[in-house]
């Protein structure tokens, strides 16, 4: 019989389960059953590790590396990192995965019949992250977030039995629209990084430079052009709510919190006044109440 229990994790892999507190969306609240928020944190987990070695956020010589098999040396390199994360994401499908977040996967990939697609999506977006610093068009942005965002909602579908044609359409909205909101909030954050997610096309059309972006505070044209990519993220999140009005129960509500999420995000942000260069704009939590309750409303309403 395969052993199908959670394996337990270590301190390095509990700080990156730690920090699903700090995201704009629930990654697995109490009100769902058990078995649902287990697999959700695991690959919650997954996600988590893959985004801090694709930004360098790991010690080169901590654990992280070490269960990988990689030397200080080695984990100085972010794509040799990343070859070897993805090595051990194989492992989980045909053997025996070495780092305890990728074991504590194994099991949820066999209980829901994950496919390994979502995952090394995750990690194709984390190595363009390497090579590639700039968008020209929206549409090279959108198809970055099939990368770095949808899965995550397919894996959300998959993991409570839900994924159909549809629902992932209507999810891959929802997702694109948060990682746009994501990038809003941390325009400072990236540009200090050498990346900027705001398509050139964009600036050009609000007259808006990267000098301009490293001002302290902005100005009347980067707010133009902060809003504007705001409304498409706003169109986006009201195009996938009718996903909410499809399913029903705690699933139901997990997914209006994605939903009312991103929307009060976008609230912060207007909040600010478009001002995203003092710092990233954070939801309120009465905001995010408002917005998870018409969320709901609407999905009563068209369910």
């Amino acid at each position: 019989m395969t052993d199908t229990r959670q394996a337990r994790p270590d301190a390095s892999s509990r700080a990156t389960l730690g920090k699903a507190a700090d995201e704009n969306f629930p990654v697995a609240p109490f009100f769902l059953p058990r078995a649902w928020r287990d697999d959700l944190m695991a690959a919650y987990g997954f996600a988590r590790l893959v985004d801090d070695i694709g930004d360098g956020d790991l010690a080169p010589g901590g654990a992280d590396a070490r269960h990988l098999g990689l030397d200080p040396e080695e984990a100085e390199d972010r794509l040799a990192f990343l070859d070897a994360f993805e090595a051990d994401l194989r492992r989980v499908f045909d053997g025996t995965p070495r780092h305890p977040l990728l074991q504590g996967l194994q099991p949820t990939v066999r209980r829901r019949g994950l496919t390994p697609e979502p995952f090394l999506g995750l990690i194709a977006a984390n190595r363009q992250d390497q090579l590639v610093t700039r968008y020209e068009t929206y549409d090279d942005l959108l198809a970055y977030c099939e990368l770095s965002a949808n899965p995550v909602g397919r894996l959300v579908l998959a993991i409570t039995g839900t994924d159909t044609p549809e629902r992932i359409r209507r999810s891959d909205e929802i997702c694109t629209a948060l990682q746009i909101v994501e990038h809003l909030q941390d325009v400072a954050e990236d540009l200090g990084n050498d990346r900027v997610y705001l398509p050139a096309e964009d600036l050009k059309r609000f007259h808006v430079t990267e000098n301009d972006l490293a001002r302290p505070t902005a100005g009347a044209s980067v707010r133009a052009l902060i809003a504007f990519e705001a409304g498409r993220a706003r169109d986006l999140l009201h195009a996938g709510a009718p996903l909410v009005g499809s399913v029903h129960g705690r699933l139901r509500l997990l997914l209006a919190g994605f939903a009312g999420g991103g929307l009060s995000a976008l609230d912060a942000i207007t909040d600010a006044g478009y001002d995203v260069l003092t710092g990233p704009p954070k939801a309120t939590k009465p905001s995010l109440m408002r917005h998870v309750g018409a969320v709901l409303l609407r999905a009563r309403r068209e369910g």
